[in-house]
């Protein structure tokens, strides 16, 4: 059986990166990649290739449309190159990026970055890598715990990550024919530098979300990496259209 191929983007560093080593953990080669963190994403790199796994870093802004063919083209080169495949298996669409700021003082500017970013990127993304996109193929997305219970200062990031929720749906139905999946991941508040690292440093906020937590502690990105390449698992092939959270049961 070939190796096979997972394109993660924002790979470089948080939950990408650990869902990155996690699959090529497992074997798989990992596409990662940056917006502009080049030099932690060549590290990430150099870790998978110590696991013996082939690994590829690309620049990429998910919230820039136009960049996607000139990308989708560098994946094609990529593939062909350094695996002498035409397509890859699973596509992590996990890039993003905090936005803390109340409903009654959001500005169009944040709004728009946040849409471009969480949704529209991962939507017209997703499209352009179609053709590249191994049929019985894998989707999953990212979304967020706050797509469930609301926290005030959340409401523009949550509802991108509610219409990538009924997005993935629709991948499913109008996908199934290729036998490609799709499901979505929502991950609770985890230690990362997400957001400046507010969960993992502000020790108020660590409490607060521990203390709401079934389990009792905040998540770590561990948690998460493994959830994945769980969830990217042949075991879990006949799951499809799913929303998964993983939160270690946060304000149940």
């Amino acid at each position: 059986m070939s190796e096979r191929i997972a394109l993660v983007t924002g790979g470089s560093r948080g939950l990408g990166k650990n869902a990155a080593l996690k699959l090529a953990a497992k074997g798989t080669g990992i596409i990662l990649t940056y917006n502009s963190s080049q030099k932690e994403a060549l590290e990430v790199v150099r870790e998978i290739e110590l696991k013996g796994v082939k690994a590829v870093a690309l620049q990429l802004n998910v919230g820039d449309t136009s960049a996607f063919e000139r990308f989708a083209a560098e994946v094609r080169s990529q593939l062909k190159h350094v695996w002498q495949r035409d397509t890859f298996d699973y596509l992590l669409n996990n890039a993003g990026t905090g936005l803390y700021a109340p409903f009654a003082e959001t500005t169009e500017a944040q709004f728009d970055d946040a849409m471009n970013v969480h949704f529209k990127g991962p939507f017209f993304l997703t499209q352009r890598l179609l053709p590249l996109l191994k049929d019985g193929g894998r989707i999953l997305n990212v979304s967020s715990g706050l797509a469930r219970f609301a926290q005030p200062g959340s409401s523009t990031y949550a509802a991108m990550k509610g219409a990538m929720e009924v997005l993935t749906r629709y991948q499913a139905k109008e996908l199934g024919a290729r036998k490609i999946t799709a499901n979505i991941i929502a991950p609770g508040a985890i230690e990362t530098d997400f957001g400046g690292g507010r969960v993992r440093d502000n020790a108020q906020i660590n409490q607060m979300v521990a203390s709401n937590t079934a389990l009792g502690r905040v998540g770590l990105p561990d948690d998460i990496g493994d959830a994945i390449a769980a969830l990217l698992s042949d075991e879990l092939g006949w799951m499809n259209a799913q929303r998964i959270e993983v939160s270690g049961g946060m304000f149940l």
